[in-house]
């Protein structure tokens, strides 16, 4: 337990709990990792410190299945990933050059806007436009570095099209493995990244594993109906908490 020496009890004990939440949801949806993790590790944590240790967290457990994701996914994911490593720095740009109350601002319209998109009647399978790709990809990428999270943009992208729910989801985690891969270069070239939160992460792996296997699980045995509300229930619930934080 030396490389938690730098963290109190309550601390870890928060960073656990977050952790297995947020995985479990991960497996069950798709996404809503980086959502969940980031604000209740913010509790505990440095606001700073907990993006990157969500970002360590989101990285670690996509290796683990970038063969699998490499297979099922769709080659629009490959696109839009490219376009996100490219926009992170300018959201980092953006934020620092705007206020807490600003960011505030850009976050809970995103994050509404992508509850709203969701509740769309669902399109056709066919890849949208270039525009609309494009467009997914930059944002996306712009609030990974402004926010750690990139999944607003992304979920209605997929989740909103008549898609198999293996492609929606291993499109989805594709796009935030490379998310948060660029969020941790970007960290690392501000100095923000620090080796006892890596090491931090690597301790969570286990309960990050363990709490996506069972998300997985529970995704398995339910109907796509039921899945589709769920995601719509966890983008519903980012978006409220965007705007309490904020009132």
């Amino acid at each position: 337990m030396d490389l938690l020496a730098g963290f109190t009890a309550w601390q870890i004990a928060v960073a656990i709990a977050a952790a297995l939440g947020a995985s479990f949801v991960r497996g069950l949806t798709g996404f809503g990792m980086a959502i969940l993790l980031v604000p209740v590790l913010a509790l505990a944590l440095p606001p700073v410190a907990a993006v990157v240790m969500g970002n360590c967290l989101s990285l670690l457990i996509g290796l683990t299945e970038l063969p699998r994701l490499v297979r099922e996914s769709e080659r629009s994911a490959w696109t839009i990933s490219a376009l996100v490593v490219l926009a992170t720095p300018f959201g980092l740009l953006a934020l620092a050059a705007t206020g807490a109350d600003v960011a505030r601002l850009v976050i809970a319209l995103i994050a509404c806007s992508a509850f709203v998109a969701i509740l769309l009647p669902r399109r056709k399978e066919g890849v949208p436009g270039r525009l609309m790709t494009g467009a997914v990809g930059i944002i996306s990428g712009l609030m990974t570095g402004y926010a750690g999270m990139p999944g607003p943009p992304v979920v209605p992208y997929y989740a909103g099209r008549n898609l198999p729910r293996v492609t929606i989801k291993a499109s989805m985690l594709l796009i935030f493995t490379f998310a948060a891969a660029a969020g941790l270069v970007a960290a690392g070239w501000m100095g923000l990244l620090r080796g006892e939160l890596a090491l931090f992460a690597l301790f969570l792996l286990p309960v990050i594993l363990i709490g996506n296997r069972m998300g997985m699980a529970v995704s398995g045995r339910i109907s796509d109906p039921v899945w589709r509300t769920a995601v719509g229930l966890v983008l519903g619930a980012a978006a409220g908490g965007a705007l309490l934080r904020l009132l």
